[in-house]
């Protein structure tokens, strides 16, 4: 009875370890998948938005590093993340909950006006059209 609960724990530990080092790869791949459409976003050369560091990647990365003044090791560390503009989501979540600036005088602010564009009506042909 003692060695069942013995390798009961052991298989447990086991597990538990298992599960916590399952999160490490899927929190990287996240990283990977922002660097790439950032990269993408500042017009290098990414063609494919996979959760896998490829070697097209990583070199796209090490000429953004080389024309950015950065040191070209292809590794995406701190200094890299601050000039693709990567940042935390939980840092991004507390800026944008930040209180908004204050208006001159404390005036109420006033939306601006919408001007309303006129829908032209078209003939129904009875089928499906997204245009």
């Amino acid at each position: 009875m003692k060695n069942t609960i013995a390798r009961l724990r052991h298989i447990a530990l086991a597990f538990g370890a298992a599960a916590l080092l399952g999160f490490a790869p899927a929190a990287f791949a996240d990283e990977i998948v922002a660097l790439k459409n950032a990269l993408y976003g500042a017009g290098y050369d990414i063609s494919n938005v996979n959760p896998g560091m490829d070697p097209a990647t990583r070199s796209e990365l090490t000429r953004f590093q080389k024309d950015n003044g950065l040191q070209a090791n292809g590794i995406l560390d701190e200094a890299t993340k601050n000039a693709l503009g990567l940042i935390r989501v939980d840092m991004a979540a507390a800026t944008t909950s930040a209180s908004p600036a204050k208006t001159q005088a404390g005036a109420p602010e006033k939306p601006e006006p919408v001007e309303e564009e006129a829908i032209e009506e078209e003939e129904d042909d009875g089928g499906w059209s997204f245009f």
